[in-house]
C-alpha cells in the first residue's frame, strides 16, 4: 500500500506540474496582449541604439512571420547585417573587410533562426514541437520569479523566469548544444509597452553567463507594428564582381582556301 501511495501521489505531481506549466503560459501570453492580439500582428520594425560600454551605434531590426529576420547595426558609415530568409542566413560584415554577402557560420545561423521564430517558442509550443516544464519559484534579484523550462524541438533550452504579479518575462536564458558543446547567455527584459495591442520590452540587456561583464544593451526608441516589408529584404544579395574579367574577340580564323590566280586583262588597243 505505502508503495502504491508513492506510486499515486508522484503522478499526481506530473500531472499537477504539467497543468502548472501549461497554466503559466496561457497566463504569460493573456498578460502580452492575447493570442489573438499577438498573431494579429504579422511584421515589425524596430529601431533603436545599441551600447557596450561607452560605444553606442544605432540599430534597427525588421522582422516578418513565421521565420523572417535582419538585424543591422551602423558604424562610421558603415553598416553591418545579419539576416534569415526562412532557410539560410547571411551576413555583411564591413568591418572585418568584407562587404559582399556571405553564408553565415552554423553557430551564428541557430542563433539567429531561433530568435526569427516570430511569435516566439510559447505561442503553439506544441505545434512547434517544443516540450514545458514548471520548475518552481526562484529567487531574481532579490524578488521571488516562476522558472518555466522550453526545450526546442532541436534541444536548446530557454528558461523563461516570469515576474509573479504579471507573469510577463523578465529573464531568459539560453542554453545552446553545438558540436557537444553548450553556450549560455543571460537576456533581461525590461520597460515593456503597448504596441498594436500587444506588450514589447523596449529595453534589452544580454551577457554571455560564464562573463557578466561583457554586457550589451539595446534600447528601442521606436516599435512599428504591420508596417509593409518586402520578403525580398530578407533574403541574400546576388554578389555582383567589382571588376568584371575582360572580354577579348576572338582573332579571325585563317581560311585554308587556296587564293584563286588573278585574272588575265584584256590587251590594249593601239
Amino acid at each position: 500500500m505505502r508503495k502504491l501511495l508513492i506510486i499515486v501521489f508522484a503522478c499526481v505531481g506530473l500531472i499537477a506540474q504539467a497543468q502548472t506549466a501549461e497554466d503559466l503560459v496561457a497566463r504569460n501570453l493573456e498578460a502580452r496582449g492575447g493570442v489573438q492580439n499577438i498573431k494579429a500582428i504579422t511584421s515589425l520594425r524596430m529601431t533603436g541604439r545599441f551600447q557596450q560600454g561607452s560605444f553606442t551605434a544605432p540599430t534597427e531590426q525588421d522582422a516578418k512571420a513565421p521565420d523572417l529576420l535582419r538585424q543591422s547595426i551602423t558604424i562610421q558609415g558603415m553598416t553591418a547585417v545579419q539576416a534569415y530568409d526562412g532557410k539560410i542566413g547571411w551576413q555583411i560584415q564591413p568591418f572585418n573587410g568584407r562587404k559582399d554577402p556571405e553564408m553565415m557560420g552554423e553557430d551564428d545561423l541557430r542563433d539567429l533562426s531561433e530568435q526569427a521564430d516570430f511569435y516566439g517558442p510559447l505561442v503553439d509550443y506544441q505545434q512547434k514541437g517544443n516540450r514545458i516544464e514548471y520548475l518552481g519559484k526562484e529567487t531574481l534579484d532579490g524578488d521571488d520569479a516562476y522558472r518555466l523550462r522550453v526545450t526546442l524541438k532541436n534541444g536548446d533550452i530557454l528558461n523563461y523566469y516570469l515576474d509573479p504579479d504579471t507573469y510577463i518575462e523578465i529573464r531568459v536564458e539560453k542554453q545552446m548544444f553545438i558540436r557537444g558543446a553548450v553556450q549560455e547567455t543571460v537576456t533581461d527584459f525590461g520597460s515593456y509597452k503597448k504596441v498594436n495591442n500587444v506588450y514589447f520590452p523596449f529595453a534589452q540587456e544580454s551577457w554571455p553567463k560564464n562573463n557578466p561583464a561583457s554586457r550589451s544593451q539595446v534600447t528601442y526608441e521606436k516599435i512599428e507594428a504591420n508596417v509593409p516589408i518586402s520578403d525580398s529584404s530578407f533574403g541574400m544579395p546576388a554578389v555582383v564582381p567589382t571588376n568584371p574579367p575582360q572580354v577579348h574577340p576572338e582573332p579571325p580564323v585563317p581560311s585554308t582556301k587556296e587564293p584563286e590566280p588573278p585574272k588575265p586583262k584584256p590587251p590594249v588597243k593601239p
